[in-house]
């Protein structure tokens, strides 16, 4: 149920959850949470989880730099093919073993689980055989190329026994969970429609240091190694909208082209596609790394009222009295427009410019979606955790790895609706078990 305030800090909010202590009333609601136990933390409190970690680039490093201040983890191993990078890591866990071949790193007996944050065409052998060879697994998100690939990633891991994890941090991240509480719980109504954009102004390019490594630094730019915005941004965001409709859309459709950062690249700059749910609603979904003005949201619209997760707002479709001079200002606008025949209804003031809204917790950080590597207080400390704490008790996070999956097929679904100009249904034989559905 819905608490009588909903400005609530992070701290609080957790302690409700009980993933700092206590029980908590919305767990079953979000069935990845229950993952550790109070009990659970109270017998692993002295432990840790030995990791090896695969991909010391950017965002390995990002998670590297959390996991030393991470009471429960311990990185043991670290590699990267790419000397610079292993070394970068290095000086974070200066202990580690080093490897170059991933495979070394997982015949070691001393290692409990993996976490993988290689370029995406890595994702799905590396996970299959860090499961096989008895490791827990966390993987970077998308899972990976194709939907073939991801079905067998899912497969291995329920056949497997270990626990493996996705990088959706959103489904950690306290802003989120309080959102979908209070969208399930019926504050904003039934959900008319999604709009979902992530707008940057860079050229996704790094540095080279010599021009034969510039398809291994630069990866995300090439059709062989990766998949564009699809994967590496809208997975985030197509997951928010199953979240909040508890459920996947039929089918998809789009367009997509390079239509300003003319360099060379293989993969889309611009992307903009329509999901359609079996209810008829319609999510869309938009990327542009040309133009940052309006950074990320996703916009879930309720015929009540409307919520934005990143930015941490809900707005009720009936808004408080204007003030007088705005009552003033809009009576003679009235009076001007009413006269006046428009195709449709007459004329009325926008209510969005004076509808400020109402914060859904105190404390929060709101993020423009700059950057390229992570960001703080955006749930990836809590999801590294819950994944230290999944892999000492053994006890997989229900249903988190079904909501990657679904993010990520259909991510490369949209990808594959613009790449071919058509409607693309929603593959019967790519369809899992879903917990979360209505």
């Amino acid at each position: 149920m819905l608490s009588e305030d909903t400005n609530l800090s992070r701290r609080d909010f957790f302690k409700e959850l009980g993933m700092v202590g206590g029980g908590g009333m919305m767990l079953s609601a979000f069935p990845w949470l229950q993952s550790c136990s109070a009990d659970d933390k109270a017998k692993i409190v002295k432990e840790k989880v030995r990791i090896g970690f695969i991909g010391t680039g950017s965002r390995g490093q990002f998670h590297l730099n959390n996991l030393k201040s991470n009471p429960i983890a311990d990185v043991v191993a670290l590699c990267d093919n790419y000397p610079p990078h292993l070394k970068d890591a290095s000086a974070i866990f200066p202990k580690a073993k080093r490897y170059v071949d991933y495979r070394r790193l997982l015949e070691d007996k001393d290692i409990q689980a993996v976490m993988i944050a290689t370029p995406l065409n890595e994702h799905a052998h590396m996970t299959i055989e860090s499961l096989q060879a008895g490791k827990h697994v966390f993987c970077e998100k998308s899972m990976a190329m194709t939907p073939q690939d991801c079905l067998n990633m899912y497969n291995t891991f329920k056949q497997s026994g270990k626990v493996l994890f996705i990088g959706q941090q959103r489904l950690y991240d306290p802003k989120y969970v309080r959102v979908m509480e209070m969208i399930h719980n019926g504050l904003i109504g039934t959900i008319c429609g999604i709009r979902a954009y992530w707008f940057r102004n860079n050229d996704w390019r790094r540095p080279v240091p010599s021009p034969e490594l510039e398809r291994k630094i630069n990866w995300r730019l090439y059709k062989a190694t990766s998949c564009g915005l699809m994967t590496e941004l809208a997975t985030h965001q197509l997951q928010v909208g199953n979240w909040a409709l508890k459920m996947i859309p039929e089918t998809v459709t789009g367009m997509g082209d390079i239509v300003f950062w003319k360099d060379g690249r293989e993969v889309y700059d611009n992307v903009s596609l329509i999901y359609r749910y079996s209810n008829g609603v319609k999510m869309t979904y938009e990327s542009i790394i040309s133009n940052k003005f309006y950074g990320l949201e996703e916009e879930i619209l309720g015929n009540k009222g409307t919520v934005e997760p990143e930015k941490g707002r809900y707005y009720f479709e009936d808004v408080k009295p204007a003030p007088g001079i705005m009552q003033l200002i809009n009576q003679i606008e009235h009076k001007v427009f009413d006269n006046v025949s428009f195709a449709g209804p007459s004329w009325v003031p926008e209510t969005a410019s004076i509808n400020k809204g109402e914060m859904i917790m105190d404390h929060m950080t709101a993020h423009d979606g700059a950057s390229s590597v992570g960001a703080s207080d955006d749930g990836t400390v809590e999801l590294e955790t819950a994944f230290c704490e999944a892999a000492i008790t053994g006890k997989p996070a229900k249903n988190l790895v079904e909501e990657a999956y679904y993010s990520s097929v259909l991510g490369l679904l949209g990808l594959q609706a613009m790449e071919e100009n058509r409607i693309v249904t929603f593959p019967a034989e790519y369809k899992i078990p879903y917990l979360n559905f209505a």
